[in-house]
């Protein structure tokens, strides 16, 4: 067993959004950081984030507050979100957009040359600042510039695959050198947990190949406590139309800009289901609304609805929705004059790592931010907030972590348990039949898709957990990989990632049996409606005594009160 030990005062697992922010943050505080991430440098999932980045700055109306942003927040999360993490997030957002344009961000400006904001779904005003419809991709390359003019250390395509402890302390962890195909070890006063989404669970999901859910796995796996995990959010615009771009994002912003749905017989459908938002939903909401009219037969030819902007001025398009105008021409549809068709899509994880006000998790030594932390978007995530919660809990992330490892030595390294994960890393290189990596893969997207997807009941859910846990116990000590070499073997990692994907979506499935009622993202058709007697409470997964153990705890209340609660008072 070969493996090399690398040491820094603080690591960071993955280079999206969250962890270049944390990683800028980290920098600032004399310690040493180091990034690691399975993509390279800047082809993270957030370059794919179109629509904008929420911040009240009031600059499109001035009436916007923070308050009205954290009510909405939480109004939209149906009331699930950890409300003292909802207001650092709404009070900080301002600033670290203003940030953004100080290390370089150029965004879209209103005639009088401030930041230009546009109406996003569920929002009481116009906030989410945006770069045309390349928001995401806009913010990635200043992050990435600016950790370049810091000279902060990346290794790029390195898998994390485990998280090693020091008692009840995190350690660093265990890594895959795709690119040699060597074992590494990082060592770490502190570690910062940014590895993105698991939207490849879902067989039709708006999300990058790398986002498997490895960052949920790793923390389920060293005792972190996870919340929120049944609550997944389905975007309602995906495009529908070639096969090889299905679920591909198309913004909330071309509903911002004034974009209606219509079903096949040209009805604009959300009348039916919200005459007072209308598009401008929330995204549950729409989505639900898009495949009811699906299922029951007012669908495309392609199982999909019309997106329609054609009403508008082509020169208003071409201005602020550059990357979708390009993107349809592809497929041969010109956006300014006919529709686009578009389906729900696999969007974003609102359940996560559970975090307090400082990033730290129940892991001394272990912090979290981005997509892979819960609790920040509660029930159903509003767009524009993902961009935010990354720049202002990386930020957070980053100084904290920086913080203890100022104030702590190196820990020990437990050489059983890398060996125990050096074995598990290479077992399939050692087996010469079995299962492939890439037919579970699509075995359990489809399952997902089809039983725990965006309409949930008690039989479907129980049938697909039954196959996961066969999965894990049957199929997945089987995987074996044609290719034996080391170096850059994808299907090594792939094996690596289906175990994960497994792991997040065993999770997933339990999480959503156990609520037994329809909130926010987790909708069931045997209990539609809400249940605040019984339901008003946040679902934890923690693994005890190598079991998983699934348990509640009540909603905590700091600032806004949900309707029935003020009802009743």
């Amino acid at each position: 067993m070969k493996y090399e030990v690398i040491d820094t005062d603080v690591l960071v697992v993955g280079a999206g959004g969250a962890g270049c922010r944390a990683a800028i943050e980290a920098s600032n505080h004399n310690v040493q950081v180091m990034v690691i991430t399975k993509d390279i440098l800047g082809k993270a999932h957030t370059v794919m984030a179109e629509g904008g980045i929420n911040a009240a700055l009031g600059n499109s109306d001035p009436r916007d507050s923070w308050e009205s942003h954290g009510y909405d927040t939480v109004s939209g999360g149906a009331w699930l979100n950890d409300q003292e993490l909802v207001e650092i997030l709404v009070k900080h957002a301002p600033e670290r957009v203003l940030e953004l344009e100080e290390f370089g961000a150029l965004f879209s400006r209103t005639p009088d040359g401030k930041i230009a904001q546009r109406p996003f779904g569920k929002q009481s005003f116009p906030r989410a600042c945006y770069a045309a419809d390349r928001s995401g991709h806009e913010i990635m390359v200043t992050l990435v510039d600016e950790m370049r003019r810091r000279d902060i250390e990346v290794h790029d395509e390195v898998y994390a695959t485990s998280l090693l402890t020091d008692g009840s302390a995190i350690a660093g962890v265990t890594a895959l050198d795709i690119r040699r195909g060597n074992f590494r070890v990082y060592r770490a006063k502190a570690t910062i947990m940014a590895a993105g989404g698991a939207g490849r669970i879902y067989e039709i999901t708006t999300n990058a190949q790398a986002d498997v859910g490895s960052g949920y796995a790793m923390a389920y796996k060293a005792g972190a406590e996870l919340v929120d995990m049944e609550q997944y959010q389905f975007h309602p615009t995906g495009v529908a139309f070639p096969e090889s771009a299905r679920g591909m994002l198309v913004t909330e912003g071309v509903r911002g800009e004034g974009g209606i749905l219509l079903n096949k017989f040209g009805e604009r459908f959300m009348k039916r289901y919200h005459p007072d938002m209308m598009e401008l939903a929330g995204r549950d909401q729409v989505s639900r609304a898009i495949a009811t009219e699906i299922l029951e037969g007012r669908g495309t030819e392609h199982g999909a609805v019309y997106l329609d902007v054609s009403f508008l001025p082509s020169s208003l398009i071409e201005e602020v929705l550059p990357t979708m105008l390009h993107d349809f021409l592809d497929f041969g549809v010109d956006i300014r004059n006919e529709p686009m068709e578009v389906t729900p899509t696999a969007h974003h994880y609102m359940g996560g790592i559970k975090i307090n006000a400082k990033c730290e998790t129940n892991l001394k030594g272990l912090y979290a931010a981005g997509e892979v932390a819960g609790g920040v978007h509660g029930g159903n995530r509003l767009g524009g907030n993902a961009l935010a919660d990354n720049l202002v809990f990386g930020a957070i992330a980053g100084e904290s972590a920086a913080a203890h490892a100022l104030s702590n030595g190196m820990p020990r390294l437990d050489r059983k348990q890398i060996e125990a994960e050096y074995e598990r890393v290479f077992a399939p290189l050692e087996r010469r039949d079995g299962v492939r990596q890439s037919q579970l893969k699509r075995r359990l997207a489809k399952l997902m898709w089809d039983k725990v997807g965006i309409f949930r009941n008690g039989q479907d859910m129980r049938s697909a957990l039954d196959e996961i846990v066969l999965m894990r116990t049957k199929d997945e000590p089987r995987i074996f990989t044609e290719n034996k070499s080391t170096r850059y073997n994808m299907e090594l990692v792939g094996a690596l990632e289906i175990s994960d994907m497994l792991l997040v979506s065993e999770i997933l499935t339990r999480a959503a049996l156990m609520r037994e009622e329809s909130r926010g993202a987790h909708y069931r058709t045997d209990f539609p409606k809400p249940n605040h007697e019984k339901w008003f409470v946040n679902i934890y997964v923690k693994r005890d005594g190598g079991e998983m153990k699934l348990y509640t705890k009540p909603v905590v209340i700091t600032r806004w009160k949900p309707p029935w609660m003020e009802k009743s008072s």
